[in-house]
């Protein structure tokens, strides 16, 4: 009976050491290695002294209530009413209270001065018949300054003043990585927030319209559903650095990744809506393509940054300057250019007749020019086009820029936009249409061409050219 007593107390004794052991050699390390990364996880900034390595930094916000309560209050929430619901209904409709109604969608706006000035997004306006704008509490009718398909930007104005414009802060400075918040009316939920980081830059995903669409999104994780569309996002200070525009889902609802105009091409356009009516776009006359593997193998380029030039306007600025087709262009002025999207971003900070420094390859050589960017007519000045707008014909008739110029190979020409029910839709013509020939006479003056149709009778012939390039020639009789 001693003998087993022994025994069991020294296995005892045994198991005490060993649980000892594996408490300073384990559990310790364990417990060492959560904490760390615990403090690398904290709202603060921290770092470890390391043998090798330099010390570790980590900036993340305590939260996001400071930035939230200072863009907020800037966020506005957007009614589009467009016209009468064109569902069928019954006479029981009628008597019950439930036939025909108004078609209203609604978006977010992000007010940009305080007398008034709201940017969003063209696609929250569009085909409006009317617009209201409610921030706290408050509804205002608003008017539409104007509007830009190739930024997807658009501008509004109430009547008020001392509102709370937004700070506005730099997309050229946001960084991949960055904390950033969204602000908007996601399913007519107003003033909500939702926070991500800013997951990549210069992305082009193919989604504008407009003749000349400008693709250089800020794409994020911040959750961005229906109705955040025009809202604002904003960095950990409540700088405003884009406005929410679309979101990359198969089920109309967010999955995963938003994207955001920087707000330095969004402010850019706004302003020049704002003061001109239009936006002052500088051009450089050329056209451009990504450098792909496929396009790098080619013409034995080391390197797949840069845009290669496959088209020079005739009598444009890069042509006065000297580039030809298959230079590659790698920096303007201090901006490298890393791809399509960076290559116009930087194009949409200048005005035309600005003096830019284009940096390009050609072969092995590397070789700069000066060029003087031209506004869409070819000049340098600011641009005011001629345009005519008319209910009977359901559009507006504008005069044709030089570019359009270019690929019709013509000297003069009216378009035809923001088609709607009316005359000219009746004939069949689509937005697009360029009109170069009324009746065999040459076409250049969009409110003499426009008043001509509007009280013409008899037969009409028109030529020109479609939105895709094809000739056209069609004859009607206009009663």
């Amino acid at each position: 009976m001693a003998k087993n007593l022994k025994f069991i107390a020294l296995a005892f004794l045994a198991g005490l050491a060993g649980a000892w052991t594996y408490q300073q050699l384990f559990v310790s390390e364990q417990f060492s290695t959560s904490e760390e990364a615990v403090s690398m996880q904290a709202p603060f900034q921290v770092s470890f002294d390391r043998e090798d390595s330099a010390p570790v930094s980590v900036n993340a916000p305590m939260s996001f209530v400071e930035a939230s309560e200072r863009s907020t209050p800037s966020v506005v929430f957007i009614k589009n009413f467009s016209g009468t619901d064109q569902r069928r209904y019954s006479i029981f409709d009628y008597f019950f209270g439930t036939g025909p109604t108004q078609r209203v969608s609604t978006g977010s706006g992000v007010i940009i001065s305080s007398d008034g000035y709201i940017i969003t997004n063209n696609h929250v306006i569009e085909r409006a018949e009317t617009i209201e704008v409610v921030h706290q509490k408050r509804t205002y009718p608003a008017r539409l300054i104007g509007t830009d398909k190739n930024t997807d930007i658009a501008v509004l104005k109430v009547e008020a003043a001392n509102l709370p414009a937004i700070k506005q802060g730099s997309s050229r400075d946001l960084r991949i990585g960055e904390w950033v918040i969204a602000v908007g009316n996601p399913f007519n939920l107003t003033s909500t927030v939702t926070a991500g980081i800013v997951s990549a830059k210069e992305r082009q995903i193919n989604i504008l319209g407009g003749e000349f669409p400008l693709e250089s999104f800020i794409q994020t994780d911040a959750p961005i559903n229906p109705g955040n569309s025009g809202g604002a996002l904003v960095n950990v200070k409540g700088e405003l650095v884009g406005i929410n525009t679309a979101i990359l889902s198969r089920t109309g609802s967010y999955t995963g990744y938003g994207f955001a105009v920087p707000v330095d091409i969004a402010v850019k356009i706004a302003n020049d809506l704002i003061k001109f009516g239009e936006v002052q776009k500088a051009i450089p006359g050329v056209d451009v393509v990504e450098v792909t593997p496929e396009l790098a193998e080619e013409m034995a380029l080391n390197s797949l940054d840069g845009v290669i030039v496959t088209h020079v306007i005739r009598n444009g600025a890069a042509e006065k300057a000297g580039l030809q087709r298959n230079d590659v262009i790698t920096r303007i002025e201090g901006f490298e250019v890393t791809g399509k999207g960076s290559f116009e971003e930087v194009l949409s900070y200048y005005y035309p007749g600005d003096k830019i420094t284009v940096h390009y390859r050609r072969g092995k050589d590397s070789r700069t020019a000066q060029l003087t960017l031209q506004n869409l007519e070819g000049g340098t000045g600011v641009l005011r086009r001629e345009f005519f707008t008319s209910n009977i014909l359901g559009a507006r008739l504008e005069t044709i820029n030089t570019l359009e110029k270019d690929r019709f190979n013509i000297a003069y020409g009216i378009k035809i936009t923001g088609l709607t029910r009316g005359y000219l839709r009746d004939l069949g013509l689509n937005n697009g249409f360029i009109i170069t020939q009324i009746n065999g006479e040459p076409v250049k003056n969009p409110e003499q061409t426009g008043q001509f149709l509007e009280k013409f009778s008899g037969r009409l012939r028109l030529e020109g050219f479609t939105a895709n390039g094809q000739p056209f020639m069609q004859s009607y009789n206009v009663r």
